[in-house]
């Protein structure tokens, strides 16, 4: 009898995600009829920045229905659904349109992704052609920073073109992110961080960590110590470093110093004393894990910039 029970109860869960997952296939096709699936991808910009891993795992079905109904009301499914269950959004930041810096705005943070195309486990929205790569950090980053009144540049431009018109091979990624440097800080002069973002390429058991009961991806940063005034970069890099693991216990891996032979050994680190390069998590880990860790590194950085111009 037990055991019937339990079987029912699996079939029940079993159908209440389905039902979830159908719901929402049929919201997002009615809001994007003009807007085919296959180009739902994160590089043509921010869907995955809100599609993160479990906000549509809801026991209540009636909850779905009505988050749906509201979502069709605002033609925006996506919009709603996320923000019921990610609060930090900002509205205004809600959408599928490149963002577009005002002239007259005075920026501080430069975020930008030398290995774009570097991809964390599988959504749970493959079907819909969404992929997290190592640019959903840059979003959430985005989004946190402008919260608190630090104005953020996401660099958009696409490395491959840049690798792809100049004939370079993936090797020459360094000096494609290069150009897009010195191309914002040439229209942006108030910009004064610049936070390269990738991921590892290591098994999940060594990218993941436990802090509190809750999935971290681990955080390992990279300074170049072929750059001639690296010892800046390093300093600053150890206070971030330094303040993450005061808050979250051994959440960051530490900083690993390239040189030699087969490493680029300066990573742009010579544009800025300010340039940073971090590794968020590895391949296998998840949008959640990445998403947690993103907002710790985020909490960290501000702390340490604010002590720092204090």
């Amino acid at each position: 009898m037990k055991k019937r029970i339990k079987v029912k109860k699996k079939r029940q869960k079993r159908h209440k995600f389905l039902l979830v997952i159908i719901l929402f296939s049929i919201v997002v096709r009615i809001s994007n009829q003009k807007t085919p699936l296959t180009k739902l991808r994160l590089k043509d910009n921010k869907i995955i920045h809100y599609l993160v891993e479990n906000t549509l795992v809801i026991d209540d079905s009636n909850m779905m229905k009505q988050l749906v109904e509201k979502a069709l009301e605002k033609n925006n499914p996506i919009k709603t659904i996320y923000q019921e269950y990610n609060q930090y959004v900002p509205t205004e930041k809600l959408s599928l349109k490149k963002q577009s810096i005002k002239k007259e705005s005075s920026p501080l943070i430069y975020l930008y992704n030398t290995h774009q195309t570097e991809e964390y486990h599988p959504s749970d929205y493959i079907e819909f052609s969404i992929n997290p790569t190592v640019m959903m950090n840059d979003y959430i980053l985005e989004d946190v920073f402008e919260k608190k009144n630090l104005e953020t540049i996401v660099e958009t431009t696409s490395i491959s073109d840049i690798l792809k018109q100049n004939n370079w091979k993936y090797s020459n990624s360094y000096k494609a992110s290069r150009i897009l440097l010195e191309n914002a800080k040439k229209n942006y002069p108030s910009l004064k961080y610049f936070i390269d973002i990738h991921r590892d390429s290591i098994r999940k058991e060594k990218t993941t960590i436990d802090i509190s009961d809750k999935s971290y991806a681990s955080i390992l940063f990279i300074v170049g110590l072929e750059n001639p005034n690296y010892e800046e970069n390093l300093s600053f890099t150890e206070l971030i470093h330094q303040k993450i693991n005061e808050k979250y216990p051994n959440l960051s891996k530490g900083i690993y110093r390239k040189s030699g032979v087969g490493v680029n050994g300066i990573y742009n680190q010579d544009f800025s004393p300010y340039t940073i390069l971090i590794e968020i998590g590895g391949y296998e880990n998840t949008t959640n894990e990445v998403l947690n860790t993103t907002l710790a590194f985020a909490e960290c950085f501000m702390e340490v910039i604010h002590e720092s111009n204090s």
